[in-house]
């Protein structure tokens, strides 16, 4: 018999992202293509499915079994642990646009399923892969949006402009009492958690505060917030991390990365443990990426930018489902 047509209640088939933006969004893959070839880096490409997953206490791993149950892994949130597998066999520059996965994550600039644009330079640092992350945005923003020139804030300037508080002398106490007092409402216990108050802080008091017209470079992170990035001794010390801000959210995360195993070990090992604490899945660190990084990671930077997120500002978008095909609830 054939089949009958879709009742008026079968969910909508049609993309989300107007045919238009698609388009859009092909030339800027392409723009993108050629402006890393034409610098010289290796485009590469890493498995999706791994015996491994992120630590990170702000990031939910997807599970993946098979239903007998032969094969059990997990879809990575970033491919930065295999690129730098491949720096330490000797790949030099490298890049890639991967599909990426991160559960808890839907709303106006969040999908569970995206598309993170990462590369690595050998002997840069931080400042340097700001320039070119600057120049990677001129290039693709040029003819579509009108861009002013980047800014670049400390970690400790951004706070003391646009939040009053210096946040390496600043307690979980005082920086509690400074967002209550802005009508923040406190998750119960973030008084006692210096960390979370820092990123809720950067979250409703600085990023806000923010031109979302300019590009806007924050660097040198407080140790707590290092994650994979080195530590530059001074008073105070610091880490080598930056975040872009640019249209009214967070667009890109760099680090002058890590190269010590056993530093890295620590860390990931701190991160389970708080996990575990907090009633949270506690998967298997990457043991193989700090095999990598013992046999010698070389000294490089590297970024992760939201590349969905980009498209959102060339084309206008206000939320991420416009210019994603088939975003979750779609699939």
């Amino acid at each position: 018999m054939p089949t009958s047509p879709a009742s008026s209640d079968t969910p909508g088939w049609r993309p989300a992202a107007s045919l238009k933006t698609l388009r859009l969004r092909a030339r800027l893959l392409a723009e993108t293509r050629g402006f890393f070839a034409a610098r010289g880096l290796l485009e590469v490409e890493t498995p999706q499915l791994s015996a491994a997953a992120a630590t990170d206490l702000h990031l939910e791993s997807l599970a993946a079994r098979s239903p007998g149950g032969e094969l059990s892994g997990w879809l990575h949130t970033s491919p930065e642990f295999p690129m730098k597998r491949l720096l330490a066999a000797g790949s030099g520059d490298i890049w890639q646009l991967a599909r990426v996965f991160r559960g808890a994550e839907r709303g106006r600039r969040h999908n569970p399923e995206f598309s993170l644009l990462e590369w690595y330079r050998v002997g840069w640092n931080a400042a340097t892969l700001m320039d070119e992350v600057e120049s990677l945005l001129r290039v693709l923003a040029e003819g579509r949006v009108e861009l002013a020139a980047a800014q670049r804030l400390s970690y400790r300037e951004a706070f003391a402009r646009h939040a009053g508080l210096d946040p390496f002398e600043a307690g979980a106490a005082e920086l509690a009492g400074a967002l209550t007092a802005r009508g923040v409402a406190l998750p119960p216990g973030l008084e006692d958690d210096l960390p979370a108050c820092l990123d809720l802080a950067l979250a409703v008091l600085v990023e806000p505060a923010l031109d979302p017209s300019t590009p806007v470079f924050v660097y040198d992170f407080p140790v707590s917030h290092a994650a994979l990035a080195r530590i530059r001794p001074g008073e105070p010390p610091v880490a080598e991390r930056f975040e872009l801000f640019l249209g009214g959210m967070e667009l890109a995360n760099g680090f002058h990365e890590l190269g010590d195993p056993a530093e890295q070990q620590a860390r990931f090992e701190a991160e389970l443990a708080l996990r575990r604490t907090r009633g949270l899945v506690a998967p298997p660190m990457d043991r193989r990426m700090l095999a990598g990084l013992a046999a010698g990671l070389p000294d490089c930077a590297g970024v992760a930018l939201g590349f969905d997120r980009l498209v959102m500002i060339l084309a206008g978008a206000s939320h991420i489902d416009e210019v994603l095909a088939f975003p979750w609830g779609d699939a």
